[in-house]
């Protein structure tokens, strides 16, 4: 930036301000609106497709016939390949219910003429082969908004990866509100089963949290299990515990963006192993966190074992401390998270009514704990460093 532009006045720096918001925003309402008009068009391509194929009108091996008489016809088209019309018919075949529950009209998409009064030139014979859009504007009691956000690509690993209506929802919510990359989707299905976890972990939040939505925020927002594959189980059981705990702390640093992926939205890693000095006695956080939305640091102790009573003491000092030195004017009271190998669910929630400070207990698991059947679908360390790369530098 040179000089000339960087001492420009104060109303022309507004000028300035005001003109690129107003760029932006229509940057993003015409993705959005193309977003929406390709997902319509897909739609209705896979509803011609579903009716033409599924009920044998046309041979074997038409998809590709088709395929390759479009790129033929249409050179310099993309997203038109024998892989991308099954998806259009998976995508119209996993949501053509929500089309029958539509109060609307359905549009149409065909090559038929109309004369200037608006007159269709086209047969009636030929009506049932038109493409019809998908129009849903009045659809009640459907996350229209949220459904037409994410990209097809999005919606297609939703379909291939969660099976049942609610999850998919879930899932679907999840990309409106966080906006994860298409690999980043699959991993948060496939290997962090967000959706199986919400809302399980043994926690005080609702006691101990005055705002009631904000507890029902932070509820969702931790898991009752974590899966920390990324941790050299090799390493684990040749030490002793504390030396043991380093390791999973060091393997989670390493890993911070996998990790507070987990989370959602807001969160900010300050750092771990960060120091105390309480009257002469020193404390050291394992993993210190900050969320915007819920206006509180989030507090990670780390255990290579099995759920003890006195972690639970150990969060409270912990909770104390930042509590009297660490939260500022604005901020609410801290969270505190036991992360170990092992935990009674209904024991932790009994013990844990006597404290008055929020906390929760989780476990994890590590990659020799996984399924068989899970690890072969998942990518190679080689793959997934691969992905965190190529999304570092979008």
């Amino acid at each position: 930036m040179n000089e000339q532009t960087t001492n420009i006045p104060e109303e022309l720096r507004t000028a300035v301000r005001t003109i690129k918001t107003a760029i932006l925003q229509s940057q993003h309402r015409a993705v959005k609106a193309v977003n929406q008009e390709q997902l319509a068009l897909y739609y209705g391509i896979g509803r011609y497709l579903s009716e033409n194929t599924r009920k044998k009108n046309w041979g074997t091996g038409a998809l590709r016939s088709i395929s390759d008489r479009l790129r033929e016809e249409l050179p310099g088209l993309r997203g038109f390949g024998l892989s991308s019309l099954k998806n259009m018919r998976i995508f119209y075949e996993a949501w053509n219910i929500i089309e029958r529950n539509s109060p609307i009209a359905i549009g149409e998409l065909s090559d038929e003429r109309k004369q200037p009064d608006g007159i269709s030139l086209e047969s009636t014979e030929n009506k049932d082969n038109d493409i019809r859009q998908l129009q849903l504007a009045n659809l009640s009691e459907f996350p229209l908004t949220e459904f037409l956000s994410i990209g097809f690509t999005h919606h297609i690993r939703i379909l291939e990866n969660a099976k049942e209506m609610d999850e998919r929802m879930f899932y679907i919510h999840y990309c409106y509100e966080y906006k994860p990359t298409a690999d980043d989707l699959v991993q948060v299905i496939k290997r962090q089963d967000l959706y199986h976890h919400q809302s399980k972990l043994p926690n005080n939040f609702l006691a101990t949290m005055p705002d009631y939505k904000q507890a029902y925020r932070a509820i969702r927002m931790f898991k009752d299990e974590y899966l920390l594959d990324y941790i050299n189980v090799e390493e684990l059981g040749m030490h002793d515990e504390e030396i043991d705990e380093r390791v999973i702390e060091n393997n989670i640093v390493h890993n911070v963006k996998n990790f507070i992926m987990t989370f959602g939205r807001g969160f900010t890693f300050i750092g771990n192993q960060v120091h105390f000095d309480k009257l002469g006695h020193d404390h050291w956080i394992d993993l210190l966190f900050y969320n915007r939305d819920l206006r509180r640091t989030v507090v990670f102790e780390l255990k290579r074992g099995n759920f003890k009573v006195a972690y639970l003491a150990q969060l409270s000092s912990y909770h104390r401390i930042l509590n009297d030195d660490d939260r500022r004017e604005g901020e609410e009271a801290p969270i505190g998270i036991i992360l170990c190998k092992k935990a009674d669910k209904a024991y932790v929630e009994y013990i844990m009514q006597d404290f008055r400070q929020p906390m929760g207990v989780a476990t994890y698991k590590t990659a020799n704990e996984m399924e068989p059947e899970l690890l072969r679908v998942l990518p190679s360390k080689e793959d997934l460093q691969r992905i965190f790369e190529e999304s570092s530098r979008k």
